[in-house]
């Protein structure tokens, strides 16, 4: 209940804004009230009324969109854990762990490496989803609901502006979640603070934000025997009697970051021709910790050494650090008939590193991976009547032989109907895990040096009044992964290793997802399929091939149309796979071909309803799972979650 009971004195701003303004002379207000009775003819002058396109939320490439209150069965969808659609991601059984993904390249791409520990980052926000707001009075947002067992989770945002150019905005996101099986306990804490200026003639504009982040979860390494949780067995349905590998591990991901973006146009006044200089800076430390008190498993009274041997008997604690500096400059020539053209150098920074240097019999695994990439690139915006597109390109002059390519397009028809277009070629460095890892187990402990990643990606994507098409076609070559190494004497003692492998042949994978509403008086039908290939000669990108989300509601207005409400039944299904399984101790999912998951639906009742601003939802969970077999699972030893009851709501007050 603390997070809960922090989120309304998060917003308890909204309460000093709504108070009504009260003259210093009080007593003149009294004797005015006591001569006129609410009768009286003198008419007060009515205050200007703020419209819906006063309250903004701006993307840092500044597209624009406004504060939406509706309620709709598409802002259902993005009512969870990450605020957002999640088709394509298989949750989880606890609020707040990872995702197994079922969409490749749903998570996009970077050419530069990243930090690594992927599985640990599904909440972990990066600069380009950080909203900026532009509001016409005080706005303040609640969301909450409820999650597993014992626990909140919950989300508050308010924003104002002093002035019409000047905004801030503050943020905090909040989970606890216990779960039900043994050592799940998840716990999330993101602040987010932005600042956003611009002089009345627009010649100086900033965009800011400092965020600080933690994803803490207790790890089980999954059920030690999944046969007790598929049998069905009655006594197995308090799943705290179900066996796990670690009842003591924990791992957390922290991290912090500073960003600034800014524009200055040189000529005082914007015309035909305008000359502008830019600069982007990004500082940001992140670190992930791996603890285990016991590192010994029981299992079925059986001892297992999960993670292979240890240097160390009890108390192992690992952890990987991160830091870095990334600075963009730029100069931008603007043609208010031709478009943009920006130039533009990179400079990036970053130290991976751990405490000490370990010396083995034939290697040694370093403690730093320091690198310094140096971008020059350019790009070409052009938005003129119905088009919209971009070209960019760039390319390291380090010895890194980094390179990107961009190029989109996009047609709108009319308001209804949108074409868009888009082909990327990439050369991507590798993220730091897959080239230094150190840990107190013995077997996981590597220092590589992986050649690039070559990505081809192609993708055409038409929304329309009638139906929503997305085709993509991907060219990967050089693709790195973490790949099950245990020996089969290993596997039969439980012991689980994992090390990261490059793949030196070249995967094409293609996908065509399509998205249909049909609605008959007050019923509707909504429909989501993804429909996946992968053309390899080993199988180290599995993905479903079949995935869908088929949604049947009923919508009406109750109350003398005070209430809108949604009933309805949201099936799921992805069609079984070679899964990819979750390693947390190094905060990576792993390919593996010894166990399928999937072919199993999933089945929600929910009620949506709204009352002015205020959105509320209930849904029953899985409802399926009371009479079904126990055959769900979101990755190999981890169960999708059994039939729960959640309800919350998110609450918008305009003062």
């Amino acid at each position: 209940m603390r997070i809960f009971f922090l989120s309304i004195f998060l917003a308890l701003p909204v309460l000093l804004f709504s108070q009504r303004k009260k003259d210093v002379n009080s007593a003149k207000e009294m004797d005015y009230n006591t001569k006129y009775n609410s009768s009286d003819t003198i008419k007060k002058k009515k205050a200007p009324e703020a419209t819906i396109d006063m309250y903004r939320i701006i993307s840092l490439e500044k597209d624009t969109t406004y504060i939406d209150t509706t309620q709709s069965i598409r802002k259902a969808y993005g009512f969870n854990y990450l605020r957002k659609d999640n088709f394509g991601l298989m949750s989880f059984s606890n609020i707040g762990e990872t995702y197994n993904t079922l969409q490749y390249g749903l998570n996009g791409f970077s050419p530069y490496p990243g930090f690594g520990f992927t599985a640990k980052q599904f909440n972990y926000s990066k600069p380009e989803e950080i909203r900026y707001a532009n509001v016409a009075t005080p706005v303040t947002e609640l969301y909450f609901r409820t999650t597993i067992v014992r626990g909140q989770s919950t989300d508050v945002f308010f924003s104002l502006n002093p002035s019409p150019q000047l905004n801030f905005s503050v943020a905090y996101r909040a989970l606890r979640s216990e779960g039900r099986y043994i050592n799940q306990e998840a716990r999330t804490n993101n602040f987010r603070f932005t600042a956003s200026y611009n002089t009345k003639d627009e010649r100086y504009v900033l965009k800011s934000h400092y965020v600080a982040q933690k994803i803490q979860n207790e790890e089980n390494g999954g059920i030690s025997n999944v046969s007790n949780f598929e049998s069905g067995d009655s006594s197995f349905d308090n799943r705290a009697r179900l066996g796990v590998y670690f009842e003591d591990a924990m791992s957390i991901l922290k991290g912090k970051r500073f960003f600034v973006d800014q524009t200055f146009r040189i000529n005082p006044k914007k015309g035909e021709n305008n000359l502008y200089v830019t600069e982007q800076f990004n500082y940001e430390t992140i670190f992930f910790n791996y603890s285990q008190q016991t590192i010994a498993s029981n299992v079925g009274g059986e001892i297992v050494d999960r993670f292979g041997e240890s240097f160390v008997t009890s108390g192992m604690n690992d952890r990987t650090t991160y830091n870095k500096v990334y600075n963009r400059l730029g100069a931008v020539y603007e043609n208010m008939t031709l478009g943009s053209f920006t130039f533009f150098v990179d400079d990036l920074h970053s130290n991976y590193f751990y405490n000490n240097i370990l010396y083995f019999d034939s290697e040694t695994v370093p403690n730093l991976l320091s690198q310094a990439i140096n971008d020059i690139g350019g790009q070409y915006n052009y938005r003129k009547d119905k088009w919209n597109g971009k070209f960019s390109y760039s390319k390291s002059i380090t010895n890194q032989n980094l390179s990107n390519l961009d190029a989109s397009a996009i047609y709108d028809l009319n308001d209804e109907n949108q074409i868009s277009f888009r082909y990327q070629n990439m050369n991507r460095l590798p993220n730091n895990n897959y080239n230094l890892y150190q840990s107190s187990y013995k077997k996981y402990n590597w220092s590589n040096d992986f050649v690039n990643e070559k990505l081809n990606s192609i993708s055409v994507n038409a929304d329309t009044k009638w139906v929503s098409l997305s085709l993509q076609y991907n060219s990967i070559k050089d693709y790195l992964y973490f790949a099950d190494i245990s020996t089969d004497a290993e596997r039969a003692a439980k012991t689980q290793i994992v090390a990261p492998s490059q793949y030196g042949q070249i995967i094409n994978y293609a996908s065509l997802k399509v998205a249909r509403e049909f609605v008959v008086g007050k019923f509707a039908l909504d429909n989501t399929l993804l429909f996946q290939k992968v053309d390899q000669s080993n199988n180290v990108l599995n993905v479903p091939e079949f995935v869908t989300r088929n949604t049947l509601y009923y919508t009406d207005k109750i109350f003398n149309k005070k209430l809108f409400f949604q009933t309805g039944i949201e099936f799921n299904y992805f069609s079984s796979y070679y899964s990819n399984s979750y390693n947390p101790l190094v905060g990576e999912f792993f390919v593996q071909d010894k166990v399928k998951i999937g072919n199993f639906p999933l089945v929600d009742y929910f009620i949506n309803a709204k009352i002015q601003r205020t959105r509320f939802y209930l849904k029953a969970e899985h409802l399926n799972s009371l009479f079904s077999k126990s055959n769900y699972f979101s990755a190999p030893d981890y169960p999708y979650r059994d039939f729960l009851i959640r309800f919350g709501l998110v609450w918008n007050f305009f003062n």
